[in-house]
């Protein structure tokens, strides 16, 4: 049986690898570095994805979802996945997109269908509950995201990759990872918590709820393609399901607010109030996303990379980054430091900041400061600074413990 603690310390060291990564590439326009930005950029985006976020959630999942006996059959998966991202993080930098990279991503693709699997055949959560709804409709969001990666090789073979189908694909694979497998994910994990308090929330509301944003997710898949210029119809549908996702949004909303007295005392008041953070930047997204339905927006939003990097931070490392943390806490799983928990939080808020500052500027067609990689490189520092603070306050805390109960045992 592997414990949860270990798992989660090693998926910090992974958010710790990809945040030095992201490092690296803000360099890049000041440095002259050997390495292929692109390469960096594939390992960056490989090992945040699958290293931190994929392996966080299925020890939160391996944790409330299977009984003692069966989390010791969960071993060898566990350990055939840690070899995919490995080999991912001692290929991609060097290769890129190559035979040996792509093996291990495809591996790795094998191994989300065996925890997907193996979650189905042997979980012991209730099949009527909300968490499990959408704990259930993440996994399958992760299977279904996994197309994009297959539809890939084809292009590549076919159209080649400076087709729209190529871009498209990527597109489709991420819509599914951030809006599908990891928002519903969490927000599964939340309801379990919740769930465990008894009579909390009303389920009829919440089940609507998780009705209409399966819906919406499905249908903003269409918001990924919009950068094609496709018939008027397709915008429509795309606005129709981002709408959607802003209403199912303030049910959610509501939902919260009623039981928020409960929440803080689950939560602490300082998470309860980080919380409340993540949730403005989850209705930030979902505003984004629903301007881009708007044809002029669109243009925009693919026309300047900015945007879409600055959207994609916001995601990762403003809701669902921070929500895990504060999971893993509230499941005593991790140790929580506020002071690097406040410096991730500043490093994130200022860079986000500075990226769509320029974003901004180049759309307005004005002049950005010149020092703007230097502050961005400055700001985007304290991320793996915290994310490092964060890692050896949890590594020192596991040694301690092994060694004093090493000394009791002898």
């Amino acid at each position: 049986m592997i414990p949860v603690k270990l798992q989660s310390n090693i998926a910090l060291f992974y958010l710790l690898i990809a945040s030095v990564l992201g490092i690296i590439l803000r360099l890049f326009p000041i440095s002259d570095f050997s390495a292929d930005f692109r390469f960096i950029v594939h390992t960056h985006s490989h090992v945040a994805l699958l290293g931190w976020v994929y392996i966080c959630l299925t020890s939160i999942i391996y944790q409330i979802g299977f009984p003692k006996e069966k989390k010791k059959k969960y071993f060898l998966i566990f350990w055939c996945t840690q070899s995919t991202i490995i080999g991912m993080l001692f290929t991609f930098p060097f290769v890129g997109y190559a035979l040996y990279s792509i093996i291990f991503s495809t591996l790795f693709i094998l191994c989300s269908y065996w925890f997907y699997y193996f979650f189905r055949k042997h979980n012991n959560l209730n099949k009527n509950t909300v968490s499990y709804k959408f704990i259930n409709t993440s996994l399958l969001f992760l299977i279904i995201s996994s197309i994009g990666p297959w539809l890939l090789g084809i292009i590549m073979n076919t159209v080649g990759n400076s087709s729209h189908w190529y871009k498209n694909a990527i597109y489709f694979y991420l819509h599914f990872q951030y809006n599908g497998w990891f928002i519903f994910c969490l927000i599964g994990i939340l309801f379990y918590i919740l769930e465990q308090q008894k009579n909390m929330f009303s389920t009829v509301k919440a089940m609507r709820f998780y009705r209409l944003f399966t819906s919406s997710c499905i249908l903003t898949l269409l918001l990924s393609f919009l950068w094609t210029k496709p018939n008027f119809i397709v915008f429509i549908i795309a606005g129709f399901g981002a709408l959607l996702q802003f209403v199912t949004f303030i049910d959610f909303y509501k939902i919260t607010k009623d039981i928020g007295q409960k929440l803080k005392e689950i939560f602490e008041v300082f998470n309860y109030r980080l919380l409340q953070f993540i949730m403005a930047l989850f209705f930030i997204k979902i505003l984004l996303q629903l301007l881009s339905a708007i044809p002029y927006f669109s243009e925009i939003t693919y026309a300047y990379m900015d945007f879409v990097i600055g959207y994609l931070h916001l995601t990762f490392l403003g809701i669902i980054t921070l929500t895990i943390l504060i999971f893993l806490k509230s499941f005593q799983v991790i140790l929580l430091p506020k002071t690097w928990l406040q410096l991730y939080v500043i490093g994130f808020m200022g860079s986000e900041v500075l990226i769509f500052y320029k974003g901004i500027a180049i759309w307005l067609q004005e002049d950005y400061t010149e020092n703007y990689v230097v502050y961005l490189v400055i700001l985007s520092s304290l991320l793996p600074i915290s994310v490092f603070g964060i890692f050896c306050k949890n590594l020192h805390s596991q040694l301690f413990i092994k060694k004093r109960t090493n000394k009791v045992s002898f």
